[in-house]
């Protein structure tokens, strides 16, 4: 079955369908990693997007177990070739019946190259995927322009805490729409790791008396978490060392009077090297985001820099005056992606004082 990629800039893309044919509207970005297409269909800091794959050829290992989450989020999946056999003696099934099964449409057989070099050129843009053959283009362009991913946040969060027992440092992680692997890394070096629903409140998780707080990664513009951002703000009035990632790391940017501003077309890979300020070495990362912490609105007393990105100078990360609080826009856990920042975690659990 033919399906379409229309762009809200009026450009077509036409393919094969790929898993759903039902039709979705959202916001269309790409992602360069060359491997870990499953962790990113799990990874749900993309609810609210549809993705392309840059790799071009996605699907030959299948579906393995190595989930960020228990479903994909993604509105919908674009490739350049689904691979039509997949290979892996941990394969449990084809990515194909696998975008049916959680209803996600796709399109495959386009120029993933051409879409990526639109997307760089003129900025993320929404779309919508289809496979009417008969699409008016006067009644899609403007259903394209009014969308907005709105508070996506609420919409991948945990519905009720959950505990991975440890005998080490108990860390409560705030989620708001947590890879697996932030809790699996800490629980690693020993943590107790209790996961939140996004929206608890500053005195419920300071009543529990932690060692330390972890605020996740997430989908969205950060600016529409209001009321997180509120309760983010008792928090770094707290004595508790804090860590975050990725929109953990910019609602704690938002809750110290920061500002944050949408990119032109992001951060998604797992090659994007960033500068640590103290040391000057530089770290190859996993990132996935499309919002950005601005450096110029950072108050030198409250916060400064500590990570750069190499590539295009955007903030990577802040250590905060006089607290036990540093925040990260990469991904340490990494899943897919290097390890090289892994030693983050490390770098927490001896700020709650206690060793790897």
């Amino acid at each position: 079955m033919k399906a379409f990629l229309i762009l809200e800039d009026g450009t077509v893309f036409a393919g094969q369908s790929i898993g759903s044919t039902r039709e979705v509207v959202s916001e269309i970005v790409f992602n360069t990693s060359m491997t870990g297409y499953l962790e990113v269909l799990t990874d749900p800091s993309y609810a609210g997007q549809a993705v392309v794959m840059t790799y071009p050829l996605i699907g030959n290992y299948g579906i393995t177990p190595d989930m960020e989450s228990s479903h994909p989020w993604p509105d919908g999946y674009i490739v350049r070739e689904l691979s039509r056999n997949h290979s892996n003696f941990r394969s449990e099934g084809s990515i194909q019946d696998y975008l049916i099964k959680y209803d996600i449409p796709g399109v495959a057989g386009i120029d993933t190259r051409a879409l990526t070099k639109i997307l760089r050129e003129k900025g993320t843009m929404n779309g919508m995927i289809t496979t009417n053959e008969n699409y008016s283009m006067d009644e899609i362009i403007p259903r394209l322009r009014a969308y907005t991913t709105g508070n996506v946040v609420d919409r991948v969060t945990c519905t009720e805490q959950t505990v991975l027992k440890g005998k080490g440092k108990k860390v409560a992680l705030l989620d708001f729409g947590a890879k697996n692997n932030i809790a699996k890394s800490l629980h690693q070096r020993g943590c107790e790791v209790t996961i939140y629903p996004a929206h608890t409140t500053a005195e419920e998780i300071l009543s529990k008396n932690p060692d330390g707080i972890m605020l996740s990664n997430g989908p969205g513009d950060p600016k529409e978490c209001t009321e997180i951002i509120e309760e983010i703000r008792k928090l770094y009035a707290g004595d508790v060392p804090i860590f975050a990632i990725c929109l953990g790391h910019q609602l704690m940017a938002l809750a110290t009077g920061a500002d944050t501003h949408k990119m032109k077309y992001g951060h998604r890979g797992g090659n994007h090297p960033v500068r640590d300020l103290a040391t000057g070495r530089v770290y190859i990362s996993s990132q996935n985001h499309g919002y950005v912490v601005d450096t110029d609105t950072l108050d030198p007393k409250v916060a400064v820099p500590a990570f750069v990105n190499v590539n295009d100078g955007t903030n990577e990360g802040l250590s905060y005056v006089g607290k036990n609080i540093f925040t990260v826009q990469f991904h340490p856990e990494a899943c897919p992606g290097p390890q090289d920042s892994g030693y983050l975690f490390d770098r927490f659990v001896e700020m709650m004082g206690g060793g790897r």
